[in-house]
């Protein structure tokens, strides 16, 4: 047994423990694994949420490009425009957008864009393309950028939103992000694209 004085033996200890680094590498990666998983996982979502973000707007242009290419169209028309373009989504999924096509008239005597006729689409239950009703009604004004206010002429204009939701909820909004776009086309067969008459209305 030792006959050194307890506060000698204390004093030993420390300096043994002091110059002790094992174990050292593991405190070292227990602190440094969150901040870097947190970094990984946030980098990765940021880069999924930016991928869908150029998708919106890639889906936004299909949409009024596939619409003003028309001189009339109906509903099975619009359908198979709306499907066509979220397909762009792939490999994400494409329920969570929400699509609007509309017509608008710049009126020559307000020289105001009115809307002649609109349509949105939604998702059923088994992940199909349904049309139903717009925000937008015959007649509601709709302002636009300035350079498009050209009496006498119409416009398509197409809405496109999308819920982006995270797979790591705490790293961003666990809610989701909305990302939207809109774009405006000009009818490229004619002056108008019919949507259940025979000739272009001006309301």
């Amino acid at each position: 047994m030792s006959n050194s004085p307890a506060w000698l033996r204390l004093w030993r200890t420390a300096v043994r423990l002091s110059s002790d680094c094992r174990g050292l590498a593991a405190v070292e990666f227990v602190m440094i694994v969150p901040l870097m998983l947190t970094m990984f996982f946030g980098m990765v979502e940021f880069s999924s949420g930016v991928a869908v973000n150029r998708k919106v707007t890639l889906v936004a242009r299909t949409l009024s490009d596939l619409t003003s290419q028309s001189t009339a169209v109906a509903d099975s028309d619009l359908t198979n425009f709306f499907t066509a373009s979220v397909g762009i989504f792939t490999p994400y999924s494409a329920s969570p957008t929400r699509a609007t096509i509309t017509e608008l008239y710049v009126d020559p005597t307000s020289h105001q864009a009115k809307v002649q006729w609109s349509k949105a689409s939604t998702f059923n239950s088994s992940g199909n393309v349904v049309l139903g009703a717009s925000t937008h009604s015959p007649g509601d004004i709709i302002t636009i950028p300035a350079a498009l206010k050209v009496d006498g002429t119409y416009l398509i204009w197409s809405e496109v939103s999308y819920t982006y939701v995270p797979a790591v909820g705490y790293v961003m909004a666990k809610a989701g992000i909305t990302l939207s776009d809109q774009t405006y086309t000009r009818p490229r067969q004619s002056s108008c694209v019919m949507y259940n008459t025979t000739a272009c209305t001006t309301l």
